[in-house]
């Protein structure tokens, strides 16, 4: 999951990811941390998400994604990578620098690169960071573009997503899009909110009596329409 924007969702969907995975897979999902300052996705204590330490005093150092590609390369699995705002340009440079996808690709892995696009004031962040992404895959790369419509719709100058011209550069490489739609923020909205400040996941959430009848319900209602559009891309 990389995006070089934070505050965009990129934790709670590596979570809806690895929870679909989980689902779908006979052996649980490997869930990794790489965000040097903010590892929310550890925070899933339902996922049990392991961290890798980059920082090397106050910098990042890119030599520790070597442990990373280290398990990537010797571990079985599905592995879901949460990488933060922060390690966005040295995980990217390090990728293209060591050809770490020639090597992964070599080595018989399948790789999928996640990353999110949101409206509201983040729209252009969020798109320049996907088109970053793009110009730097290969062509038939495996991306796939979470839409992220909770702080507003994914417009601009009168156009959507796919209409853009970010988008029409970089479709070749696009495997599909997920969307998250903007919905009523004073019901689903702040399910969202409390599911994702506690870090719990569909499951947890399910047993967790803290959540009213309704509030599962709209959650599941989330869960159920996330998971069709994973099942659709085919994994």
């Amino acid at each position: 999951m990389l995006q070089g924007k934070g505050g965009v969702g990129k934790s709670l969907c590596s979570a809806f990811l690895a929870q679909f995975l989980n689902s779908v897979r006979d052996t649980p999902t490997t869930c990794i941390d790489t965000d040097p300052n903010n590892q929310t996705f550890c925070g899933y204590a339902g996922l049990n998400v392991s961290p890798v330490s980059l920082l090397d005093g106050p910098r990042v150092n890119e030599r520790r994604f070597d442990e990373l590609m280290e398990r990537l390369l010797t571990e079985s699995g599905t592995f879901v990578i949460d990488n933060g705002s922060s390690s966005f340009l040295p995980l990217s440079n390090y990728l293209v620098e060591n050809q770490a996808f020639s090597m992964l690709r070599g080595a018989g892995r399948q790789i999928f690169i996640h990353t999110v696009v949101t409206g509201g004031q983040a729209l252009v962040d969020t798109m320049s960071g996907f088109n970053a992404l793009g110009r730097n895959m290969a062509e038939g790369s495996d991306m796939v573009v979470w839409v992220n419509e909770f702080f507003g719709p994914i417009e601009r100058d009168g156009k959507n997503f796919a209409e853009m011209r970010a988008y029409k550069e970089n479709a070749s490489k696009v495997r599909g899009v997920v969307r998250i739609p903007r919905r009523n923020p004073d019901t689903f909205g702040r399910d969202v909110e409390a599911m994702a400040a506690q870090r719990l996941t569909f499951e947890q959430v399910d047993a967790d009596p803290r959540f009213s009848i309704m509030s599962k319900q709209r959650l599941r209602t989330i869960q159920r329409e996330l998971f069709m559009q994973l099942t659709e891309l085919d994994f």
